[in-house]
Order: C-alpha cells, then sequence, then structure tokens
C-alpha cells in the first residue's frame, strides 16, 4: 500500500525538513535507508544504557547526589539530536534512492514506538525523583500519556489510511536536545530554581507532555469521527487497536498499586522499560494491520503470559522474589519482541526480495 502521511507542523516545514533535505545529499547513494533508521535508534538506546550506568534509579540529580558527568549530558544531547536527524532524514533516503517498501514504513514507525520509553526515561534523569524532581509514579503516567499519544496517530491512520505526524515530537525532540545541552554546561542545580513564583522546571515539563498530547489527541478526535472517509463502519471494528495497549495499561498499573514490594519505587527504570518493550510490540501489530489492511486483532498474545505474572505478584505468593520477577519477565518480553521483529522483517525481506540493510538485490549477482 501506498505510504500516506501529513506533515503540517511550521518547525518541521520551515527548519527541519530543509535541514534534512541537506543532510541527505551528504549521504552516498548505497546507504540502505533502514540502516539510517536502525543507526538512530541506536543512538537513543546508547544515550539510555550510558543514563543507565550513571543514574539507574533516577536519584542522581538530586541535591547531595553524585551527578550525572557533564560530558554524559552532552553526549545525550548530541545523540537525541543524531536520532531525530537520521529518524527525519531515512525516507528522503528511501525516495532519493527509490527503494520506498512497506518494510521502511514498519521499520521506522516500529522503532519510533521503542523508541518512546527510551526518550522519555533519559530525560527524566535530567529532573530526577527527589525533591526538585517528579515522583517515579507521576512518570509513569507521563509514560502512558506519551505511548497513547503515539498510538493514536496510528490508530488514526487504520481508520483514515492517513499518518497525520504530531506536531508534539518535533517540538519536544529539539526542546530536549537543546535542555541536555543547558544541563552540561550549568549543571542540573539550574532547575531546582522556580521559574516564577512557585512554577518549578519540573512542573513545565510535566505540563509540555500533557498539553502536547492532549492536544494531539483532540485532533486526532476531530479528524478521526468527521472524517467522511472511515474504513471501519462500526464502533468495535474501529476501536480494536485498543483493546491490548488498554490492557497492558490495566495490567501494568495494578502492578504497581499492589504490588507487595513497592516494585515501582524500587525498580522503576526496568518497570517502564518493561511497559515500554511490551507497547511498542502491541504497536508494531498495530502498524503490520494498517499497512496490510488486514484486521487488527483485540488480543496481543504477550499480554496472556503478563496476566498470570501480574495476577501472581499481586497475590503475594512471589513477594520476596518480585524484583527477580520483573526482571526475568522484562527479558523475556525484550527477546520475544526482538524475535517478533526479526521474524517480520525476514518475511517482509523475502516477499520483497529485497535485503534490509542493503540496496543490493537478492540473487542480482
Amino acid at each position: 500500500l501506498q505510504y500516506s502521511a501529513v506533515d503540517s507542523n511550521p518547525l518541521s516545514i520551515y527548519v527541519m525538513h530543509p535541514f534534512w533535505n541537506s543532510v541527505v545529499k551528504i549521504l552516498p547513494t548505497w546507504l540502505a535507508p533502514n540502516l539510517i533508521t536502525f543507526t538512530g535508534f541506536m543512538f537513543l538506546v546508547l544515550t539510555f544504557t550510558l543514563l543507565s550506568f550513571f543514574d539507574f534509579d533516577f536519584y542522581a540529580s538530586g541535591e547531595g547526589r553524585t551527578h550525572v558527568p557533564s560530558w554524559v549530558w552532552i553526549a545525550a544531547g548530541l545523540f537525541n539530536f543524531l536520532a531525530y536527524t537520521l529518524d527525519g532524514v531515512d525516507g528522503k533516503q528511501a525516495r532519493r534512492t527509490n527503494s520506498s517498501t512497506p518494510l521502511g514504513e514498519l521499520f521506522d514507525h516500529g522503532l519510533d514506538s521503542w523508541a518512546c520509553v527510551f526518550f522519555v526515561a533519559t530525560v527524566y534523569s535530567v529532573f530526577g525523583r527527589g525533591e526538585t524532581g517528579v515522583g517515579v509514579v507521576t512518570l509513569y503516567y507521563l509514560l502512558w500519556v506519551v505511548l497513547f499519544s503515539f498510538i493514536l496517530s496510528h490508530w488514526e491512520k487504520y481508520n483514515t489510511g492517513i499518518l497525520f505526524l504530531p506536531w508534539g515530537y518535533d517540538i519536544s525532540q529539539v526542546t530536549i536536545s537543546v535542555v541536555y545541552i543547558i544541563t552540561a554546561v550549568v549543571g542540573v542545580e539550574a532547575w531546582y530554581k522556580p521559574v516564577i513564583g512557585i512554577v518549578q522546571y519540573r512542573d513545565l515539563f510535566t505540563v509540555m507532555i500533557v498539553d502536547i498530547c492532549s492536544h494531539a489527541f483532540s485532533l486526532y478526535y476531530f479528524r478521526a469521527y468527521r472524517n467522511s472517509t472511515l474504513k471501519h463502519s462500526s464502533v468495535y471494528e474501529a476501536l480494536l487497536p485498543f483493546f491490548s495497549p488498554v490492557l497492558l495499561f490495566v495490567l501494568s498499573t495494578l502492578w504497581i498499586s499492589l504490588s507487595p514490594t513497592d516494585i515501582i519505587e524500587k525498580q522503576p527504570r526496568i518497570f517502564y522499560l518493561m511497559v515500554g518493550t511490551a507497547f511498542s510490540n502491541v504497536t508494531c501489530k498495530l502498524i503490520v494491520c494498517q499497512m496490510s489492511n488486514t484486521r487488527c486483532k483485540p488480543l496481543s498474545l504477550l499480554l496472556l503470559p503478563m496476566t498470570a505474572v501480574v495476577l501472581l505478584v499481586i497475590s503475594g505468593v512471589v513477594q520476596h522474589g518480585e524484583i527477580t520477577v520483573l526482571y526475568i519477565w522484562t527479558a523475556i518480553v525484550i527477546l520475544t519482541h526482538i524475535h517478533y521483529g526479526v521474524s517480520v522483517v525476514k518475511q517482509l525481506s523475502d516477499h520483497f526480495n529485497i535485503y534490509a540493510f542493503s540496496l543490493k538485490k537478492p540473487n542480482s549477482d
């Protein structure tokens, strides 16, 4: 199916696209677009890993703590902007080399769905969870605001056939890259002081996420329900893609609410990673459905064992081993998601007779 997307953000149109058009001309024509996409994603994973090493429990930015070194924030700013740039350039490289395929679309948006958790968890380290920061439970719900905002755009495409790119993405990426660099120069102490009166920088951070995503939701609602070209006539069919994400939200919220050992306070980073990866798996399946014009399944199979895990934990059966259960389940979710991604990429590569990371054609020699 033909890829159809609309980007109406002034920042994107007048600043970023001209910049990306200049960047793509520098790239060699033999460079595969999917390799650009994957490299950008790995920059986000690298940033997340770096911050995991220096601020695993999100306390480092608090007063009296050993702060994250300045060079890490510089690296975070550069890596984030590089990831954002490569995400903007991959599609242009595909058109430039006449190599646009549905595999590229899946690769791009599939990795974007996984990038949400790396992006949010890394930004969290700027403010942390101390007195001048944001609580881990608050951040959990903010993560879900971002995740639901992401899936809304793909739910809209599932129903209308057009992907409306959210304004908030470009604004947040540029802002956060700048914030990382500022943090490197002036230190995390700069964010302790109020902006005006009693308004803290952390409040601006929270409001920015909620405002951007709620604005996106209102636009999705307006376009989806007033669009005369809806692909699904019944409300049930239209809402099918929401069943699995909502179930994931319910399960993970039940876990942190009824956890015998208050797991979100003890292992917030791993819990966010587990939720974000499971969400990405659910979203990738929706993206495959919207691309192939097939019906979305109401239940992702990954959520069946997760239901058993959550019930096991909140019943108190594994009270002393809850952290171990979380780590094992997170590893299973990550490996399951990688296996799913590799399998889909291989199937699409075979179907279209292409290589995922090369512009050479199989059997072309």
